[in-house]
């Protein structure tokens, strides 16, 4: 998820059925805040939103102020990233490479202090280290 102009939110989801893709709509995005699709069946009927689509299979990319190219600047990131730097991503450590993307996506931007980077580095980090034992089990 990502708010135009703003942070990216991202996480390991097991399935991507309409179910599921709604539950973490609605678990993370404001109630009837706008939000932009492609015309996944997923995101059929999605209620309590301003609901906007773009029809990709019909080649439509923009439809007035809705459009997709943010989430895919991100997906492009990611996929980036998969393909430059790791090679291979385990599974078992998925969300922990999803999470470093989304900490480089939103605190990449120079007009942030240093200081405020680290800090929220830090924060970021807290209790969350691994053993190699369980990088490896």
């Amino acid at each position: 998820m990502k708010e135009r102009g703003g942070k990216v939110k991202a996480m390991v989801i097991d399935r991507t059925n309409k179910a599921t893709l709604q539950g973490n709509i609605h678990n993370n995005i404001k109630a009837k805040s706008t939000v932009y699709t492609d015309d996944f069946r997923g995101y059929l009927g999605l209620s309590g939103f301003n609901h906007k689509t773009v029809n990709h299979s019909a080649k439509e990319y923009v439809n007035g102020m809705a459009h997709t190219n943010g989430i895919e600047s991100v997906w492009a990131v990611l996929k980036r990233g998969y393909n430059g730097t790791f090679h291979n991503i385990s599974t078992k450590h998925l969300n922990r490479y999803i999470d470093e993307f989304v900490f480089r996506l939103n605190e990449g931007n120079c007009q942030i202090d240093t200081r405020d980077r680290m800090v929220s580095l830090f924060k970021g980090i807290g209790n969350n280290r691994i053993s190699y034992k369980e990088l490896t089990a």
